[in-house]
């Protein structure tokens, strides 16, 4: 379903509609809705931050971002959030997308769960993240009128339990790579669901090195 709000839309583009097609194909019902909100929280966030932003870029990046989470796009060994990346790297360069653009999309899908560098960065990059941390983290909730976020969410239901289904999502996706969350903001989901998981530690690594001193 495709929602006009305050002059936001999904691209129709050939690649937006490809790009659909794809995820919907590849991605659960979860994951795909959670997606599609996500480009409207961050296009909305760009209209809130008066930034001129490429739309069908901005799609790619938010219908991708969540990707590396599934089984067709898992490396093993690489971050979720890399394996996405990468989807949407060989999905646009199969569109003819120059690689300026795509690198773009790239960096704006590899940092997505890497808060407090996206917002300085190009608006492709900043948005995509907003959009997540509004879907997620209901980060600027506040910032989106109640018949704003009643019409996204009657387009791409949330279930009724999202933030635990989410959170589960994200388990699935990662818990055969645990040591790809070093750092990052993954590792609180495999400890929230493995009591016994002892996540890595920056200074456990620099002390631990070969170095002396």
């Amino acid at each position: 379903m495709s929602l006009n709000i305050q002059g936001i839309r999904i691209p129709d583009s050939k690649m937006a509609r490809e790009a659909t097609e794809l995820v919907r194909d590849t991605e659960t019902d979860l994951l795909f809705h959670h997606s599609s909100r996500v480009y409207y929280w961050a296009a909305l966030a760009g209209q809130q931050r008066q930034l001129k932003v490429d739309h069908e870029l901005l799609y790619i990046g938010c219908m991708f971002h969540d990707m590396g989470l599934t089984h067709e796009n898992c490396s093993c060994d690489k971050r979720f959030e890399v394996d996405g990346a990468n989807a949407a790297r060989k999905f646009m360069q199969q569109h003819g997308v120059s690689t300026q653009d795509i690198d773009k999309v790239w960096t704006a899908i590899a940092l997505h769960t890497t808060p407090g560098i996206p917002e300085f960065m190009d608006p492709v990059i900043a948005l995509v993240t907003a959009g997540v941390e509004m879907d997620v983290l209901g980060i600027n909730y506040q910032g989106y009128d109640d018949d704003v976020r009643n019409a996204v969410v009657d387009a791409h239901p949330r279930t009724p339990a999202f933030k635990e289904d989410i959170i589960q999502a994200f388990y699935d996706g990662i818990k055969n790579r645990p040591q790809t969350t070093f750092g990052n903001v993954k590792a609180d989901v495999i400890a929230d669901k493995e009591p016994d998981f002892i996540r890595g530690n920056f200074c456990s690594v620099i002390r631990g090195s070969r170095w002396q001193g």
